[in-house]
This record gives structure tokens, sequence and C-alpha cells, in this order.
């Protein structure tokens, strides 16, 4: 059976009149889907509604989506000009998404991009890798560095250079090495462990003040999480160079780090 979720197992980052930045919960979808369940769309607009006792429906943009079992950080437009914009930054590339997973073996080289064409089935909604030139297949493309390899487990840091459905779980698969705990591609599972897969960084630029903004979340120090030190590898990656001395705001969930150095 399904858990009931609640605003006490959402962080919000960061709320102002155009944005809403929240670490979704694993196994909450991101908006209705059919197995009935409530949504985090869902659950924020009720949020939104009684929080501002706002009468009728509330808006609420969703610019882009995590799958059911991923968790991390999410931004919702609160209210259209802001979904246009937001939406125009995914759609031209200037929007940031890191992710950090726990693979299953380790990829043959330390860094790399995966390149694939990616078809799902409608019927079972698996993704599968296809051929170039194969009817309604998608090209995906991801880049990776391995931080850390405990036992036969890896810790990877994964950009996105696109943003297909499931991507990160089929290319990995691809090659071997799938996401720990991955029922439907073939990753390891353990009881009570969740798909080890985090949307951990965020950033784009607020859609009115035009001002960068960064957002961080830390997965939970959970099975497999807790083999790894994942502050260590968080706070010394190249790319965390935002700190306060250039006027980047940085936005860490306080229920995991105080900050970044």
């Amino acid at each position: 059976m399904s858990r009931t979720f609640t605003m006490d197992d959402v962080a919000i980052l960061h709320e102002d009149n155009s944005v809403l930045v929240v670490v979704k919960p694993q196994n909450i979808p991101s908006q209705a889907d059919q197995s009935g369940d409530l949504d985090l769309l869902t659950l924020l607009k009720q949020y939104l509604k009684e929080k501002y006792s706002k009468p009728g429906n509330v808006y609420l943009g969703l610019v882009h989506r995590l799958d059911r079992p991923t968790g991390g950080v999410m931004v919702f437009a609160k209210n259209s000009k802001a979904a246009e914009r937001l939406s125009r930054q995914i759609a031209e590339g200037e929007m940031t998404k890191q992710y950090l997973t726990t693979v299953v073996g380790a990829p043959r080289e330390h860094k790399g991009t995966l390149v694939n064409y990616l078809k799902k089935n409608a019927l079972t909604n698996n993704v599968y890798v296809a051929t170039f030139g194969d009817h309604d297949a998608k090209r995906a493309e991801l880049s990776y560095e391995t931080l850390e390899k405990r036992d036969k487990l890896t810790l990877v840091k994964v950009q996105l250079g696109t943003g297909r459905s499931h991507q990160i779980r089929v290319q990995f698969s691809a090659i071997n090495c799938p996401v720990f705990g991955d029922v439907r591609y073939g990753g390891d599972v353990q009881r009570g462990c969740n798909l080890a897969l985090w949307a951990y960084r965020l950033e784009f630029d607020h859609p009115v003040s035009k001002e960068h903004m960064v957002f961080v979340s830390y997965p939970p120090q959970t099975e497999p999480w807790g083999r790894f030190d994942i502050a260590k590898y968080v706070e010394q990656f190249s790319d965390s160079d935002d700190g306060d001395s250039d006027g980047v705001p940085l936005f860490v969930n306080p229920t995991t780090s105080d900050g970044l150095d």
C-alpha cells in the first residue's frame, strides 16, 4: 500500500512570488498519474491554497519532472510568466540538473559521456535503447564522473544533457552498471531500500530578477548512500564554486547540511 505524503515530508528550499523550490520525497509522483495516489503538484497546490487563503483553483506550473522513485530538487512556477521563462531555460539548455546515483559495478572510464537513442514502450512504461533512425527514438546524452567505490557499488555524479524518461536508469543499465535498487532495469534490490538516484543540484536564472540561483539537497543517509561521505564529494566538486564571495545565492537543504565550502 502506498504511503500518504504530507507537507511535513517536503522540504521547501525557497519560495517567492514567482517560484517554489522544494525537495521531492521519493515514491511520490511529480504529477497526477494512473495510480490515483496523491502527487507532489497537488500537495503543493493545497499548501499554497491554505497558506495564502486562496479561493478557487491555485496556479502552480510543473516545468520539469522527476520519476516517482527519484527524489531531489524541483522548481515549480507560481505564475504563467515564470513557467514560460523557466521552460525556455530548459529548452535552451540553460537550466543545469545534476544527480547523484549509486550504481552496481563501475563504469569502465572514470569520466565519460553516454549517448544513446531511447524509445519508450507506452504499454509497459519501459524505456529501452534503440538504434539511430528508429521510429520515435530520441537522442539521450549525459556526462558522468565516478566519485568512490565501495564493495560492488560506485557513487557517481551525473549531469544531464537531455531530459528523457528514465534516462539515467536506462543508460547506466546499458553499460551493465544499473542503478542500485532499480527493479525495472536490473539493479540489485535490497529490502527496505529506495532507488539510489537523487536530483541533488539545480541551477537556473530567476525568471524575474534574472539572478543566478543554485539549489542543493543531499540524498538521505540510508542504504546505500550511508556507505559514502556524500558531503565530502559535494563540497569538492569543481563546478561548486558558488560560495558567498561571488554573490550567487546558494540554497542547501537545511536538514542535511549547513552549507558548502
